[in-house]
């Protein structure tokens, strides 16, 4: 169907059938057979439904017998199929394939307006036309749309047609309305798996729902004597993954021994991604050593289990293992290592992925494959590579532009990222969320508040706004700009926040110097129905260490505590140099006990403390006996006892750390090193030795 005869048609019948009033229809056919254009006037009138033709003069050369004939040929209402949409009764599977044709190209008004006609008619509208809407209004995610769909099957008694509840169910779940989806299925005892399944299904596509409704679910196929198969444990296994729902996850672990349901692929990849993502690598190793028929989905599930908790030297190990076993790596395998090798930084193995990647032609043309290379050798600092593969890829998309601006940013050339983002518009791209979301931090580290500006007009007019991660990121912007009444005033006029978004307007305020109104945002914050997490706890307990505030430290101390935060490293460290600063020390030296496992980030925090209430020997002895307990100081452990002995005028001492730092631990040294023991020595008379140092900095340059 053309399109100008396409929105002919529904104009004639938006006339027609909604207004249902008298019609007009104006059209210019082209006749092909006999070569010359119609142009056909159709009127009707409020008293009579004939239908009245105008044409032009017919031609002088044509025959009266010809001239009979066109006479004969009357345009009448039952020709308008298929150059428009059917306004008549005689050809009902006619109107059907309009309603579904309309359903293939998303306007599921025009499908509904040609039901509504349907209805008024009394014709009954069939299974495969309704199934067509709702497909359409799945890929739209439309509630209100799904709800006319539903009622539209109410009144054509299909209701309890087995296939079409399946598709509502989907449809509902799809949707976000599972309250919808499960009604459907309470208001009938349909003992069938596969409405049941859609149920589960849509669950784990929305994705928000607790664990509680699917339980619910669950125990109602349970008591109507629902015989569940491998697909309904799958979706219940993808539903229960999460921390919370772990020894949910147990039980239904323990019900699939049972049944003897373990043997199955499907489920055993189930089963370790939801361990996975419940944290417990262990049982997830378990599981897949005990499935001996592993194809490319279960390695699959296990190295982006790995990727997915932070193991990047696991993940890539198991890749070997599964080349050991003669199984090559697929897309999705390759879109899960490609990330991790850049985190990594093994560039040569990357190299040898890309190589494999040319070798199997199918896999080169794939774009994200190609977007995830440019991010990987950008991300091992070879951005020379990441452009080849970019420019030399024949086609692009704005996945591919993101990734290259990705690079630029980490590299330091955020201009370059500044001027990539024009280049993409002028090849015809627009620039979609994630491609904003990476630009705005570009804007932050520029400080260049009016791309900032001209960013978030793009937003407002391209109505990306209201959205969460976008609002933060340019909240962030702005303060980094120095325009924190812009970030007060998006922050304030965000209707739905999150713990990201307080987070970050704590942050803003912090680094502009407003540390007590940071203070008044994070009670606000515990008043709302949001709770902090360890980074909002982090940059509180940071305000807390610059201005003094041991009565607010305490506070955020207890929430610690009852939170369970005391274990994270970088917190427990937070909160024995608050209390090293305001001049209690023992509080810290007892929280420094307290830690189980005292890494380098814990040593330096106490050791900061003794150094900042001058006690200078205490903290060169805890240096000492970090090394003593086998941790690596790292270079930040370094400088601040290097600045210690600088204070206590401990020159054997710092040329002692100075020499362990450079030629143990291999750390490079920096002109500061150097400063502080020339100091030093030159503080006590030891002339000849500052000048051998000050030999050894000139090398520096």
């Amino acid at each position: 169907m053309e399109t100008p005869l396409l929105s002919l048609s529904t104009s004639c019948f938006s006339s027609f059938m909604l207004n249902c009033s008298p019609f007009t229809i104006e059209a210019s056919l082209r006749n092909e057979h006999f070569g010359h254009r119609s142009f056909f006037k159709i009127k009707s009138s409020t008293m009579s439904p004939q239908i009245e033709i105008s044409r032009p003069p017919p031609l002088k050369q044509k025959s009266a017998a010809f001239r009979a004939k066109r006479r004969k040929k009357r345009f009448k209402e039952e020709d308008a199929y298929p150059y428009s949409i059917p306004l008549h009764k005689k050809n009902p599977n006619a109107i059907f394939k309009d309603a579904q044709t309309f359903a293939r190209q998303n306007d599921i008004r025009a499908a509904l307006t040609i039901l509504d006609y349907l209805d008024r008619q009394g014709i009954p509208v069939n299974v495969t036309t309704f199934s067509s809407l709702i497909a359409a209004c799945i890929r739209l995610k439309s509630l209100a749309h799904a709800k006319q769909i539903h009622a539209f099957i109410k009144m054509n008694g299909l209701e309890n047609n087995e296939f079409l509840r399946i598709k509502i169910v989907q449809m509902y779940a799809s949707c976000g309305s599972f309250d919808d989806a499960r009604k459907v299925l309470d208001g009938c005892m349909c003992s069938s798996v596969y409405p049941w399944n859609a149920l589960l299904r849509g669950s784990v596509i929305s994705g928000g729902r607790s664990c509680e409704d699917v339980l619910y679910v669950y125990s109602r196929m349970r008591e109507l004597g629902v015989e569940l198969n491998v697909y309904s444990f799958s979706c219940l296994i993808k539903s229960l993954a999460g921390a919370v729902a772990l020894k949910q996850g147990l039980k239904l672990h323990g019900v699939l021994i049972k049944n003897g349901l373990i043997g199955s692929s499907v489920l055993a990849t189930s089963l370790i991604d939801m361990y996975f993502k419940c944290g417990k690598i262990n049982m997830a190793c378990h599981v897949f050593e005990e499935f001996s028929e592993r194809d490319i989905v279960v390695w699959g599930a296990m190295i982006a289990g790995f990727a997915h908790n932070g193991l990047q030297r696991e993940a890539l190990k198991y890749v070997r293992l599964m080349r050991e076993e003669g199984l090559d790596p697929n897309s999705v395998v390759l879109t899960t290592i490609l990330p991790v090798i850049g985190e990594v930084g093994a560039w040569k193995l990357g190299k040898e992925v890309h190589a494999y990647i040319i070798k199997t032609e199918s896999y080169w043309r794939q774009l994200f494959i190609q977007s995830a290379l440019i991010d990987m050798y950008c991300k091992c600092r070879d951005l020379n590579s990441g452009r080849r593969v970019f420019y030399s890829s024949r086609e692009r998309s704005s996945v591919s532009w993101t990734a290259l601006m990705s690079g630029y940013a980490t590299n330091g050339q955020l201009q370059q990222a500044m001027r990539a983002i024009m280049w993409m518009q002028q090849e015809g791209f627009r620039p979609d969320v994630v491609t904003v979301a990476t630009l705005l931090p570009v804007c932050a580290k520029l400080a260049d508040v009016k791309r900032g500006r001209e960013i978030h007009s793009y937003l407002v007019k391209n109505h990306m706004l209201p959205n969460v991660s976008l609002t933060t990121s340019l909240m962030v912007m702005y303060s980094k700009c120095g325009c924190l009444d812009y970030s007060r005033t998006l922050f304030s006029s965000m209707d739905r926040k999150n713990v990201i978004s307080w987070t970050a307007m704590i942050d803003s305020l912090s680094e502009n110097g407003c540390l007590y109104e940071a203070l008044d945002l994070f009670r606000l914050m515990q008043l709302s129905k949001h709770s902090p997490d360890s980074v909002t706890i982090l940059r509180v307990l940071s305000i807390c260490n610059k201005i003094g505030m041991v009565k607010h430290g305490k506070e955020i101390h207890g929430q610690v505590l009852k939170k369970g935060f005391e274990y994270i490293p970088f917190i427990s460290a937070e909160i024995i140099s608050m209390y090293g600063r305001c001049g209690l020390i023992n509080k810290a030296k007892l929280m420094f006990d307290f830690i189980p496992l005292q890494g380098p980030v814990i040593q330096t925090a106490m050791i900061d403390a003794y150094g900042y209430n001058g006690h200078y020997q205490d903290a060169i002895t805890r240096f000492d006996e970090m090394m003593s307990a086998g941790f690596t100081p790292n270079p930040v452990t370094f400088n601040r006892v290097l600045s210690i002995c600088d204070q206590a005028g401990l020159a054997d001492e710092a040329c002692r750390i100075f020499r362990l730092m450079t030629a143990r631990f291999g750390i490079k040294s920096c002109k500061e090193h150097y400063s502080i023991v020339i100091r030093l020595l030159t503080r006590i008379g030891r002339v000849e030795e500052a000048e051998k140092y000050i030999q050894r900095s000139s090398s520096l340059a």
